[in-house]
């Protein structure tokens, strides 16, 4: 398994050399990051939540790392993260039932 703290730790060195090269590019997300920050309708931890939940719908390591971390932060529980996460897995299923679709409709088509 992964260690997710050094992960972490070694992502944000990573990147902070990216936003060297790249400074455009990570104003860019992170103007795209606060975007629906606090303000919003709503809170920290619902939208943590819902990180998660994209991050393992993404299968973005990266993402998992930051938002764990920061849904810990705002005080999500175990038991509400395994909610979320059930969600994706629902949303997942869900999305390969209907890309099955369009593959076997493609197939059909001669595609």
């Amino acid at each position: 398994m992964l260690n997710w703290k050094e992960y972490r730790t070694w992502l944000m060195g990573k990147l902070g050399g990216f936003s060297k090269l790249s400074p455009d590019t990570m104003k860019g997300y992170q103007t795209l990051a606060k975007a629906n920050g606090e303000g919003g309708v709503l809170d920290a931890k619902t939208r943590e939540l819902i990180a998660m939940a994209v991050a393992v719908t993404t299968r973005c390591d990266g993402c998992i790392t930051m938002h764990a971390e920061a849904a810990r932060k705002v005080g999500a529980t175990e038991q509400e993260l395994a909610e979320a996460l059930g969600v994706a897995v629902a949303m997942n299923a869900g999305a390969a039932m209907v890309y099955s679709a369009r593959a076997l409709d493609a197939f059909q088509q001669g595609q």
